[in-house]
């Protein structure tokens, strides 16, 4: 494009911006386009949409009377069509003006609105792979209609010739791109023909394809001449099938073909307020909470993005999807959807559909909910916690870590009025097998988000009581010996406390199952951070930072040793009247339950456990010279 005479554009007058074609091309391949591999896209969508005018124009017409040839040998890619064609005009209109002025391109978006893409510069990805684009169309709206030729250059400039009817005996456009030589990755005979299959799979219009060796001929093939069928058959969900099994089996195997996997159910998609049919296929694997995975969205046919995330909601991690939709609107690279009102519909209702695959599952097959929520138990908890429709539809299902083992809250719930949850996943193994034994209902809520969701139970069952689990509320249930008994122990009891004070650490019997439990240390972590804060202010005491954490201060909670009145070792260690014997029975019966907390040993309790073995041991041996 050239600078306006100034003698027809005086000083004042409206000018017209000037345009860098290559660096417009440039900004096409950096910014707009992911990849040149479009412009195959680009060429067969302006075929699609010339094929859906013809039409209209010829609605009588059969449904296959009219397609798409694509050609490419090395040398040159083409691309014919029999569609509605294009007139001098037209060719004015649509290729040789980069920019209209926007109430014009409303009116034409209007006019276009059955076609795949709208008034934009799809014609200008060519230019990513070419240095000139030829285009040879002939309209259909006239009978007599001349052929127009417009030859486009990388420079910018271009020619427009009108040729006489007989250079293109019929009605269409053809576009011929003379590829460049660094551009032979994306119009190598074999990779247009796989960009065609890829992007033109579930297309409506017959798509050919034909290397120019003779050698493509196939039953699929054009009537026109040699060319493999590029869509032979129609989008799965748009065929017939024998049984339903063989539709489900159907769309399974396409699932896989697409996808990678192996589905572990496929939902069948449709909405026919928006033309959008399709599957979604449940991953047979578990995915890190929160990722998300692109869909497979088609616009007519014409595949638009492989990582359409907008389509979904956010919280339908366990699904991917393909979906061939009439109504979504593309963005100006139509490789994503514009975010409208529709495209908000179109995800409700998209979700709706997956909340009623859930609602199925969990009402008439609870084997494939099971095998569901064993691979994404995880991450339906980290959303049930945010989403309280999925909350109410999943949590008496989720699986939870519990007294009866792992089970669901639900089926918790039906034996247990009180459920009583820890804070830690360390309290809980503390407590596990004694509070079995007591008949204590208790969750392990040390998982992320477990604590949250088990305390919401009520929501979902009004009968159910949710509480904390304490240390107080496990010694209720513990049984006290007689007063005989503990009066009996006191002198051994006193020695055990002396020896284990140095851990804030106090002793008591009880009796409580199983008998195999020689011991029992309920202890926190909050309660052993809260004694490590007070040790450290009582060290500190006097300087600035002994003051501050002086104001911090709480009376520090104090870890328990029960010792278990059922089990013989300790009937034994409460009747040793040698101080330092019970002394040192008391500490390796707080390191044995330590140990069977699960929980990280401090330095001065593993040196603890390693003396009292020794000590324990020389005593034997004295006794035994």
């Amino acid at each position: 494009m050239t600078l306006p005479d100034t003698a027809t554009n005086p000083a004042g007058a409206d000018r017209t911006f000037q345009v860098d074609l290559r660096g417009l091309v440039d900004l096409l391949s950096h910014h707009l386009y992911s990849s040149p591999r479009v412009y195959l896209r680009e060429l067969m969508q302006n075929a699609v949409d010339a094929l859906t005018a013809r039409h209209a124009l010829e609605p009588d017409a059969p449904a296959d009377a009219f397609g798409v040839r694509l050609y490419a040998d090395g040398s040159v890619v083409r691309v014919e069509d029999d569609g509605v064609g294009l007139t001098e005009a037209d060719v004015h209109t649509f290729l040789a003006t980069i920019g209209r002025s926007s109430k014009r391109a409303d009116r034409i978006a209007e006019q276009r609105g059955d076609f795949i893409g709208q008034f934009g510069i799809g014609l200008l990805s060519c230019f990513l792979v070419a240095d000139e684009i030829h285009v040879l169309s002939r309209s259909a709206r006239t009978p007599d209609a001349p052929a127009v030729e417009w030859r486009g250059r990388g420079d910018g400039s271009y020619t427009i010739r009108t040729l006489p009817a007989s250079a293109r005996p019929r009605p269409g456009t053809t576009v011929t791109l003379t590829p460049r030589t660094d551009a032979g990755e994306w119009t190598r005979p074999a990779q247009v023909h796989a960009l065609a299959r890829h992007f033109g799979s579930l297309l409506r219009h017959p798509v050919t394809f034909d290397d120019g060796t003779g050698g493509g001929t196939s039953p699929t093939a054009s009537a026109d001449g040699p060319g493999v069928s590029v869509n032979p058959e129609p989008a799965p969900w748009a065929r017939t099938y024998p049984t339903p099994g063989a539709r489900s089996r159907a769309l399974a195997a396409y699932g896989e073909e697409v996808f990678g996997f192996k589905p572990l159910d496929t939902i069948e998609l449709d909405l026919p307020a928006v033309g959008l049919r399709g599957i979604a296929c449940v991953l047979p694997e578990a995915v890190p909470a929160g990722r998300r995975h692109g869909h497979r969205v088609h616009v007519k046919g014409m595949l638009l993005s492989e990582q359409a995330e907008e389509i979904l909601p956010d919280w339908a991690f366990f699904v991917r999807c393909v979906v061939d939709a009439e109504s979504l609107r593309p963005t100006a690279s139509r490789e994503s959807l514009y975010e409208d009102d529709t495209l908000a519909a179109v995800r409700d209702a998209l979700a709706e559909r997956l909340r009623d695959w859930i609602a199925r599952a969990a009402a008439s097959d609870p084997d494939l909910l099971g095998r569901f929520l064993q691979a994404h138990h995880l991450a339906v908890k980290s959303l049930a916690v945010h989403d309280d429709e999925i909350l109410r539809m999943l949590l008496p299902w989720l699986p939870f870590e519990t007294t009866d083992g792992h089970t669901t809250l639900d089926e918790f719930a039906r034996t247990h009025r009180t459920v009583l949850v820890t804070s830690s996943v360390e309290e809980f193994r503390q407590v596990a097998a004694i509070a079995s034994a007591a008949g204590l209902g208790v969750v392990n809520g040390g998982y992320t988000y477990d604590r949250e969701l088990v305390h919401r139970l009520p929501e979902i069952r009004p009968e159910a009581s949710v509480a904390d689990l304490d240390p107080a509320t496990l010694t209720a249930h513990l049984d006290p010996v007689d007063r005989e008994t503990e009066l009996a122990a006191a002198a051994y009891l006193a020695q055990a406390r002396e020896a284990l004070a140095v851990f804030d650490c106090d002793v008591a019997l009880r009796t409580f199952q199983p008998a195999s439990a020689p011991a029992l240390l309920v202890d926190s972590r909050e309660a052993r951070h809260e004694r490590t804060r007070s040790q450290l202010a009582r060290e500190q005491e006097g300087g600035l930072w002994g003051d501050i954490l002086g104001a911090l201060r709480q009376e520090a909670p104090r870890a328990q040793l029960i010792l278990n009145q059922l089990n013989p070792l300790v009937r034994t260690a409460v009747t040793i009247d040698e101080p330092e014997l019970a002394r040192t029975s008391a500490e390796a019966l707080y390191g044995q339950a330590a140990m069977l907390s699960r929980r990280p040993l401090r330095p001065a309790e593993s040196s603890l456990i390693n003396r009292s073995f020794l000590d324990l041991l020389a005593h034997a041996l004295r006794k035994d010279s």
